[in-house]
């Protein structure tokens, strides 16, 4: 069991128990970054300062380097966690295997009962959730992908604790004596749960029947029913909760309609897992070039960038899928570190509960995700976009703009726009009709051709200008050739002086889900200077996003809007 969680700031000054082999600008950079997340993903760099204990010179460094690595934003005074950062919740999530295994059946499961279904895993004297498939409804389940809950008031906790060694109970007891109303767990309301006879009872019956039940533990009106989900050997792999609320169901209809539903699935889900053994660890990595990008990036930032913090971070991706266990030469091998650098690195990742050791095999914790994926995994597409289209405006001095297809048009979810006497004035919610726009010629040409001429089948073109194209001939030979070249030029046919061009944006599986364009007044720019200069730089920021999007949406849902 990992040490329990603490809101002390290791990087504030070395406690007695630290091993001498730690790597400090490591431990100061966990802390930032815990800070970030505990406060929802902003900060200014004057509250990283008081929070962590650091100097502002050291919060200075450290969020400089993160920047470096994509992990943090800067904004003047103010750090934002990127998206990027859920490479690291996604090597642990990668090495588990289970929400890659489980999470369709899991999502299947909550369509078919039509409440939220979850998957949880024990983090010290905690649970800390792994998948979710939420219902949305007005009063739905609001945790996220990381969310640490305190053991005692979940049903899952309930199940854990039954196999609990009297030290881990010790440790549970030190806990609640210190933090009776659970205020190290920012998931949750603060609230003063059972005492220790009342939630040893309830692990004892939990493990005599294999189930347990939150009776309105967490909040007045949530319930949960849980059971375990057992690996090959037998032993508790994660918990399998349904999630309901009292308008809904009280404690005990909620287990007697469900447990009969949920010990189905769990079984089947067994089977699945006993089914698909982990694929054997490759004998070998390429290293990831990070020593020769930690030396340029040291030549480029000088002091503002700390090479310890930056190697030690990336240790944790060594982990993944069918790399779930790893000795140390496996870790420095595949990320091109010394030895002695990956060991001081494990060995910091340790002492703070990131990292657990089986003889001569490191593996991840679950810790690994508080490091900023509760809040990431709940980030929307519009808000990845937004720094990448700020980005694109300030280098092509014109509008930029996110959409998605909704029916027959165009909705704007993200816009940046620029400052001119005549300017493009669009605000986000704004609808056009797709078949008369860039943004929505891209993702129309995205279609599969059957649903593309389905599409252009279902509506009935209208000019808006002279320059509109209206013959459904016509404009499906344009979507074919917008198709071919991956992006659409649309030139007075919404609005006469109104030139745009626009670029698909695709998700993890090529599907294309958005378009970004930029808009000008026709004056600014020909066709020719908008293919041959802003089509690049409008490329350039897509990928980005494209790649924001790839690593935030590999274990969790990105919504759209």
């Amino acid at each position: 069991m990992p040490p329990t969680e603490t809101t002390t700031a290791p990087g504030a000054g070395a406690s007695a128990d630290v091993p001498p082999e730690a790597v400090t600008p490591l431990m100061r950079g966990l802390t930032v970054l815990r800070r970030l997340t505990d406060a929802d993903g902003t900060l200014s760099l004057s509250e990283l300062e008081r929070g962590t204990g650091l100097a502002r010179s050291t919060v200075d460094r450290v969020t400089g380097t993160l920047a470096r690595m994509g992990y943090v934003r800067l904004d003047g005074r103010d750090v934002f966690l990127a998206p990027r950062l859920m490479e690291l919740g996604n090597a642990y999530l990668a090495a588990l295997r289970l929400p890659g295994l489980l999470g369709g059946p899991v999502d299947a499961l909550a369509d078919a009962l039509d409440e939220s279904v979850s998957l949880a895993v024990a983090d010290g004297d905690g649970v800390r959730f792994v998948h979710q498939a939420t219902r949305r409804r007005a009063m739905s389940l609001s945790f996220r992908i990381g969310d640490l809950l305190p053991a005692e008031r979940t049903a899952p906790g309930a199940l854990f604790a039954a196999d609990w060694t009297e030290a881990e109970w010790e440790r549970w007891r030190a806990r609640r004596a210190a933090d009776p109303r659970g205020s190290g767990f920012p998931a949750v309301p603060p609230r003063i749960g059972p005492d220790s006879e009342e939630f040893a009872a309830r692990a004892a019956r939990a493990g005599e029947h294999g189930w347990a039940v939150d009776d309105q533990l967490i909040e007045p009106g949530l319930i949960a029913l849980a059971i375990p989900v057992r690996d090959p050997a037998g032993a508790v792999a994660c918990v399998a909760s349904v999630v309901s609320h009292t308008s809904r169901h009280t404690a005990a209809s909620l287990r007697e309609a469900m447990l009969p539903r949920l010990r189905e699935a769990v079984a089947e889900w067994e089977e699945l897992l006993r089914r698909t053994p982990p694929a054997p660890r490759p004998e070998e990595a390429p290293p990831a070039g990070l020593a020769a990008w930690t030396q340029r990036s040291k030549q480029e930032l000088g002091r503002g960038f700390v090479e310890s913090l930056a190697r030690g971070l990336t240790v944790l991706t060594a982990f993944g899928e069918d790399r779930a266990a790893l000795p140390l030469t496996a870790v420095a091998e595949a990320t091109g570190l010394a030895r002695a650098t990956a060991r001081r690195a494990l060995i910091t990742l340790e002492h703070l509960g990131y990292v657990t050791t089986e003889g001569r095999l490191f593996r991840l914790t679950p810790r690994v995700l508080s490091l900023g994926f509760p809040h990431l995994s709940r980030m929307p597409l519009p808000q990845i976009a937004a720094p990448h289209l700020a980005e694109l405006s300030r280098r092509v001095h014109d509008s930029a703009s996110l959409a998605v297809l909704a029916g027959a048009d165009v909705r704007y979810t993200a816009r940046v726009a620029t400052r001119r006497i005549m300017s493009v004035h669009i605000t986000v919610g704004t609808r056009f009709p797709a078949h008369v726009t860039s943004l929505g010629r891209v993702m129309l040409a995205g279609l599969p051709p059957k649903e593309r001429a389905a599409w252009l089948a279902g509506i009935e073109p209208r000019a808006l200008t002279p320059h509109t194209v209206t013959a459904r001939e016509e404009l499906a030979a344009l979507l074919e050739r917008v198709r071919e070249q991956g992006y659409a030029l649309v030139d007075e046919e919404l609005e006469q002086g109104l030139r745009s061009i626009a670029v698909p944006v695709r998700d993890r599986a090529g599907v294309v889900v958005a378009a970004v364009n930029v808009a000008m007044h026709s004056s600014r720019r020909s066709v020719e200077e908008c293919v041959g200069e802003v089509l690049p730089e409008l490329r350039t920021a897509v990928a980005r996003i494209e790649d924001d999007l790839r690593t935030a949406g590999r274990f969790a849902r990105v919504p759209e809007v």
